[in-house]
């Protein structure tokens, strides 16, 4: 979400007849876009805010747009006094304000709605992978969870408006749209008329658009795992055989606390249901370990639903109390050395399940997105329909690379896979 909102703030900037720099000291106007989810990305945020401050111009505009934004309000201009502008996430689009008058100081964080998305000019040239929110905010506030907070509670946009985006971003250069949300899979828009739109109903959408050759979505909730979504799975081949479901926990005590609604036989039957439908789905998860009342016994429930499940890629991290949430309160807060020895240990499982899958891969051939050069300028980066990075050998002809290319995958570590171009036949 915050790749797409920068892209979106960008596009809204260049249409004003600014262009980009990567040098804070040449910058006209510096915009922090900021993430809360963790108490540690919000301690990044105002300590870049100072490494901005020295290195910027004087005349030079800065602030913070996004979740921190939200979460400081009024705060971020007492830690940093020189500030311009705090925007919070569904502000960004008032950014134009400062600009027209760089002598006031910008405070907007009101969880106003969609507005945004009326307001914001399409961007002219779409990147190969779109993203297109369907959806903003999340109902299910678990205990742990800022999201609620800093985004606001759940809101659908138009379904129209939604597949509008859709064939924009594939007219000018999409190929790949990843449907956004904070909880993505419980999108629900009833028009005018009474009828009802799902998410299944927009990857079918989707589907139709020739251009369009890879459909993915993210962040699921369990329980919005419904069987007309998984159905498309089973019908879809654009839908890529690549899912999203964090479980956060193995252990039911815990995700009772973290208000997470759903059973441990309920989640492993929902992926069940996505193996029979598509055979050759392969998940990821996020985590979180030492989160209040967390035993020994609960995090080897952890281990053991990792295990078992089979995850091929994963977020894992130790739990972070966030203001305005139900856990910063709970008394039993585990100890930082228990929480990071148990990370340590959940990794290392992890990343041995990550390993072995990447080396199966070894002698497939699977049909990659080009993402772009490596930082050697000598390698191309693709991504497979699990989303793993792939590093491939420029050809030494000065056609451009496919950016839909035929990968045999020859080599394979835990972070990445190496691949060559699949010869064709005659």
């Amino acid at each position: 979400m915050n790749v797409y909102d920068g892209w979106r703030i960008a596009a809204m900037l260049e249409h004003r007849g600014m262009h980009r720099t990567e040098t804070v000291s040449d910058a006209d106007i510096i915009i922090l876009n900021t993430c809360a989810v963790r108490a540690k990305a919000t301690d990044k945020v105002f300590s870049a805010l100072g490494r901005i401050r020295r290195a910027k111009k004087p005349s030079a505009l800065f602030g913070i747009v996004g979740c921190v934004a939200r979460e400081s309000g009024a705060d971020a201009f007492r830690r940093i006094p020189d500030l311009n502008f705090v925007l919070g996430p569904q502000s960004y689009h008032k950014l134009p304000e400062i600009l027209d008058n760089p002598d006031a100081k910008l405070l907007n964080i009101d969880l106003g709605g969609l507005e945004k998305f009326d307001e914001l000019p399409q961007m002219e040239k779409s990147p190969t992978v779109a993203y297109i929110p369907i959806q903003e905010g999340c109902n299910h506030c678990c205990t742990y969870c800022i999201v609620p907070y800093t985004r606001g509670r759940e809101i659908s946009r138009k379904f129209q408006d939604c597949v509008s985006d859709t064939i924009h971003a594939a007219n000018t250069g999409a190929i790949e749209i990843c449907f956004l949300g904070q909880n993505v899979n419980g999108y629900k828009y009833t028009d005018e008329k009474g009828k009802t739109y799902r998410l299944s109903d927009l990857i079918r959408e989707a589907a139709k658009i020739e251009s369009v050759k890879r459909i993915r979505f993210t962040s699921s909730y369990p329980t919005e795992m419904t069987d007309d979504l998984i159905d498309m799975f089973a019908v879809e081949p654009k839908l890529l055989p690549f899912l999203n479901m964090p479980i956060q926990s193995g252990s039911q005590d815990v995700l009772t606390r973290m208000n997470r609604p759903y059973s441990l036989e309920l989640y492993t039957e929902i992926i069940r249901k996505l193996r029979v439908a598509r055979p050759d789905i392969q998940i990821s998860s996020d985590f979180i370990v030492g989160f209040p009342g967390e035993t020994d016994e609960d995090f080897e429930q952890t281990m053991n639903i990792a295990q078992q499940i089979r995850y091929i890629n994963s977020y894992s991290f130790k739990y972070s109390p966030r203001p305005h949430t139900g856990a910063a309160l709970m008394t039993d807060q585990i100890p930082e050395n228990i929480k990071a020895a148990r990370l340590a240990a959940l990794d290392n499982c992890l990343n041995e399940i990550q390993r072995e899958f990447n080396i199966n891969c070894i002698d497939k051939t699977m049909e990659c997105l080009l993402e772009g050069d490596d930082k050697t300028g000598r390698h191309l980066i693709y991504r497979t329909p699990y989303m793993q990075q792939c590093v491939v050998e420029k050809p030494d002809t000065n056609t451009p690379a496919p950016v839909l290319a035929n990968i045999c995958i020859t080599a394979a570590n835990k972070a990445s896979l190496r691949g060559k171009f699949a010869k064709t036949s005659e």
